[in-house]
């Protein structure tokens, strides 16, 4: 396991360095876009340096597949893991994996029996179905979804949106006084976080409450170090109703007492809150 801070992405020549020392590392799992902190890791990095140590590559991109370019070609990946609701916008009740078949037919036998894709593969190449009931409203609505994100521009254009939506969360936030936890340089557009306001009168609580209120539903912090909070971008919304859910924010921390719109809000860690 390597550990970086929350801020920080996996530096590939570390990874390169732990396979290297490890004859007995198989396989490197990658996370594409984390959403506890909204930060991009650099996969095609790391894809390079697994690669050239002759091992094998498993990308997780549950919160990146359909909206952040992902090729699994160039990256020699062995797995993408993703999902059907997220960037997608399908509902949530099924994930899947892009896998190549080669890696297929090497695997071991499983020992899950609700997660053992060799033989969910093999079942379905000989009749076509599940192995068990599958969720055929879920199917439907992932349908649906695949057809308006090809109509939208694939990734290019789910990818546009998302950033522009990214964008106008950003500076309205920032506007208002709020600083963001990651630098730009690090911010995927799929959610955002925030460091909570160091001023007392704010309560997360009375916060999410009122946003909820006004017809806004946000992420709770789940950072181990800091107090924060967390705005989506994935999902179908654009820049007007993420500047709708800016003003709602404005109204929420002036009915707070927490900040002018001209006063800087400060972070503070979780140990001083």
């Amino acid at each position: 396991m390597l550990e970086t801070a929350e801020d920080t992405p996996p530096e590939p020549r570390a990874v390169d360095r732990a396979v290297a020392q490890d004859p007995a590392i198989t396989h490197v799992a990658v996370v594409h876009c984390e959403t506890t902190s909204g930060i991009l890791n650099p996969v095609a990095e790391i894809a390079e340096a697994v690669a050239t140590r002759g091992r094998k590559l498993l990308v997780d991109a549950m919160s990146s597949f359909g909206a952040l370019p992902l090729d699994i070609v160039r990256l020699s990946a062995d797995a993408v893991i993703a999902s059907a609701n997220k960037c997608l916008e399908g509902v949530p009740g099924i994930a899947f994996v892009i896998a190549r078949k080669e890696a297929l037919e090497a695997a071991g036998e499983a020992p899950s029996l609700a997660l053992d894709l060799p033989d969910q593969w093999r079942f379905m190449e000989r009749t076509g179905q599940w192995r068990f009931t599958p969720p055929t409203h879920v199917l439907a609505a992932l349908d649906q979804a695949l057809a308006e994100h090809e109509a939208e521009g694939g990734v290019e254009g789910r990818g546009a949106r998302y950033r522009a939506s990214c964008g106008a969360l950003v500076r309205g936030m920032c506007a208002l006084g709020f600083e963001t936890f990651l630098p730009d340089s690090l911010q995927a557009p799929i959610i955002v976080t925030f460091h909570s306001p160091a001023d007392p009168n704010y309560d997360f609580e009375r916060f999410y409450g009122g946003l909820r209120r006004r017809g806004f539903v946000i992420y709770p912090g789940k950072l181990t170090t800091l107090d924060t909070f967390r705005i989506g971008c994935m999902g179908r919304l654009g820049v007007k109703e993420i500047e709708a859910a800016v003003a709602a924010v404005a109204e929420v921390v002036e009915e707070m007492g927490v900040a002018s719109r001209g006063r800087a809000i400060k972070p503070v860690s979780a140990a001083t809150a």
